[in-house]
């Protein structure tokens, strides 16, 4: 069973930092690129950052690049993401996901097959 499980989320005030954490099961992980997405109530899912198998090339969207780091531990079969500066429209659920469709652009939901549960991050102004 492919599981990923997301941790580290939490109610923090704007300008301040979150670690999340997604640990993978087994074979979910290797080789793949690994993605975290967020969603805010009444808006679509979008894409936040992502990182190759190696580590050695990641992705940002716009809206958090300087402020946020993906990274992952391929030993321990877990992806971070650490979130500083965060502001209120930063509050959504985050979730971890395996890309498994390479033809796309790397910020399309379909193209990750593999999701978590999803944490909370609530940024108060």
């Amino acid at each position: 069973q492919v599981q990923l499980v997301e941790s580290g989320g939490g109610l923090v005030q704007a300008g301040g930092s979150l670690r999340l954490s997604c640990a993978a099961s087994g074979r979910t992980f290797s080789g793949y690129v690994m993605g975290w997405f967020r969603q805010a109530p009444g808006k679509e899912r979008e894409f936040v950052a992502a990182i190759s198998w190696s580590g050695v090339t990641t992705y940002y969207a716009d809206s958090v690049k300087g402020r946020f780091t993906i990274s992952r531990d391929n030993a321990k079969n877990a992806v971070d993401l650490q979130m500083n500066s965060l502001k209120p429209e930063d509050t959504a659920v985050y979730y971890c996901c395996r890309r498994f469709d390479y033809s796309g652009s790397i910020n399309l939901p379909r193209g990750y097959d593999y999701w978590g549960q999803g944490t909370q991050v609530t940024v108060s102004s």
